[in-house]
């Protein structure tokens, strides 16, 4: 399911498309969700690899709830390969794709009106449909948490 998709009249596009867990069943890599990064423009046509983490998602929120002219978005952290939004006057944005071991590039897309409000949305389904499972108990220390969602045999083990 797709995270982020904007695309302009140029045809320029950008596509954060969720395609699920990094691990399931893991509790280290369970809650890691695995996406591939599509951006195409007359210049360009890439597919890249983006692990998003719990703390990615509420970023993302959190930069979406704020987003006005003259203020950005991320998405991807420090992590390799990360997405930044910058909001100019006109509403247009600059989208700033970074892979430091592949390419770093720019596009300019003039989104829809309600883009903001679509991506809000967008991020509430990725979350229904992968939501958090496994809660950090100490440092270093994970567990199930108490709503998920029960798979067919007993709950892993505590790891720690």
């Amino acid at each position: 399911m797709n995270l982020i998709d904007l695309e302009d009249v140029d045809g320029d596009r950008c596509v954060v498309r969720v395609t699920g867990r990094y691990q399931p069943g893991v509790l280290t890599g369970h809650d890691i969700l695995q996406a591939d990064v599509l951006v195409s423009a007359s210049f360009v046509d890439a597919r890249l690899e983006l692990y998003l983490f719990q703390e990615d998602l509420d970023t993302w929120q959190h930069d979406l709830t704020q987003l006005a002219p003259g203020k950005g978005a991320t998405i991807g952290g420090d992590r390799r390969l990360s997405l930044g939004f910058f909001m100019h006057e006109d509403r247009t944005l600059s989208l700033t794709v970074q892979d430091p071991d592949r390419m770093s590039l720019m596009l300019e897309i003039g989104p829809e009106e309600a883009w903001i409000q679509d991506h809000h949305q967008r991020l509430d389904h990725v979350r229904e449909t992968w939501p958090s499972e496994v809660v950090e108990t100490a440092p270093m220390t994970y567990e199930w948490s108490s709503n998920r969602k029960r798979q067919v045999g007993r709950m892993p083990p505590k790891i720690s």
